[in-house]
């Protein structure tokens, strides 16, 4: 019998998978990268531009045939519902976005981690504070780009323990408990907030000089 409990390392694996789709997109669906850039055409400021990013974000249904045309779900490293799939899609290519919005290259690792990191709504502050980052109000490029690897290796250990807190140890049949991931999996007003917690999370992490900080005044 195989085993299909959830580890730490199975969901960085479909944290993998995901990010590698939200950055290639395809038939019909856009990557990050074109998402982003369609959002950069809009009147407004970087934050309106992000803002509106996250609202229509916010709107957007998750269902088992938005994965159809980027690889379908037989191709993920784990066996997970097929709604819970797309929504960390969606939320992936969100944060991806919104990075790549504020200057960040989406395809470097340390951004990568971040735009992890992003998933797990507020709790990114304790998790950079227990990884010893030391900024000011947010986050910089700079300091994002000098992190090492074995911190990074250690903020994915993080996201992914703080992930599995979350969906429970007994496999896939308990995701649908999970809170923000697959808050659309239990009503999509759930996921429209959790969504936007994320998007809001993205926001005050990557944009400089936001007018509204909220996430990273308290990094010290």
């Amino acid at each position: 019998m195989s085993d299909n409990s959830l580890t730490e390392r199975k969901i960085m694996e479909v944290l993998d998978w995901t990010y590698d789709k939200a950055l290639a997109g395809g038939m019909g669906i856009d990557s990050a990268q074109e998402l982003a850039e369609s959002y950069l055409k809009e009147k407004g400021s970087l934050e309106d531009k992000i803002n509106s990013l996250i609202r229509w974000q916010n709107t957007k249904s998750a269902t088992s045939g938005f994965l159809t045309g980027i690889g379908g779900l037989a191709t993920m490293p784990v066996a997970v519902p097929a709604n819970f799939a797309s929504v960390i899609f969606v939320q992936i290519r969100m944060v991806a976005a919104i990075a790549y919005m504020c200057g960040y290259n989406i395809k470097d690792d340390q951004v990568k981690t971040f735009v992890y990191a992003c998933l797990t709504g507020n709790a990114i502050k304790d998790m950079l504070k227990d990884v010893g980052i030391i900024v000011g109000t947010r986050l910089t490029r700079k300091v994002i780009e000098s992190i090492s690897g074995k911190v990074l290796a250690d903020i994915n250990k993080r996201v992914g323990f703080r992930l599995l807190t979350k969906f429970g140890t007994k496999g896939a049949i308990n995701l649908g408990k999970a809170i923000p991931l697959v808050g659309g999996l239990i009503g999509g007003t759930v996921d429209g907030l959790s969504t936007n917690i994320v998007g809001n999370t993205a926001r005050d992490l990557f944009l400089p000089n936001a007018t509204s900080p909220r996430l990273m005044k308290d990094v010290v």
